[in-house]
This record gives C-alpha cells, structure tokens and sequence, in this order.
C-alpha cells in the first residue's frame, strides 16, 4: 500500500472558503483546501500551470496573501506564504490587481 508522508512542520486547518488566483495576466477563481501558519493548500477551477509567484485572494477574509508555488498536481496547489494584506481600503500599488479581482469577486 502506498501511504503519502507528511513532510509539514505546522498542524493544516481544513478550510472551504472561497478565494481568487491573481498573477500578470491570470485572475483564476479557486476553493482555499486548507491552510497553515506557512502555507495554504487551493483548488484550481481549471488544470493550468500557475507562475512561480502568485496573489492568492481570500474572499471571506478579504485579504491578499503573497505566495511563492511549491507545489502543483491536477487542479491543487501547494502555496508557501511570503505575506499578507487587507484589500478594504487603500492598498500599496502592488496589490492593485489583487484588489480590483476581489471587488470583482463582490468583495467590500
């Protein structure tokens, strides 16, 4: 029997909230699997290859968290987080894709 190894240092909390992938010319709805202190686990509505860096928007918390991809199989990836931000209010000028996906997305 093949049994997967759990390579991760933190507890991962199961999620089901719902969340936007946002890179230079990308804007991709996704479901947040489940996350940790370090990383979020998302599932893609498509099978695309995402870039190395991405914004990962969460609707609920109506953050945009700054990710690096680790790892990609099917529909899943893996994101390691490098930082966060709230997308209510004035955002840095970085984030301005991120902020016009969330309100898009019918965010406030």
């Amino acid at each position: 029997m093949n049994q997967s190894v759990d390579r991760r240092f933190e507890p991962r909390t199961p999620a089901a909230g719902g969340g936007v992938v946002v890179a230079p010319g990308l804007e991709l709805p996704c479901r947040i699997v489940d996350a940790s202190p370090s990383g979020l686990r998302v599932r893609l509505d498509r099978k695309l290859a995402l870039p190395p860096l991405v914004q990962l928007i969460d609707l609920a918390q109506g953050v945009a968290i700054e990710a690096e991809v680790a790892w990609s199989k099917g529909h899943e990836a893996g994101l390691k987080r490098r930082g966060q931000a709230s997308l209510r209010g004035l955002v840095p000028s970085r984030l301005a894709a991120a902020r016009a996906a969330f309100l898009r997305a019918g965010g406030r």
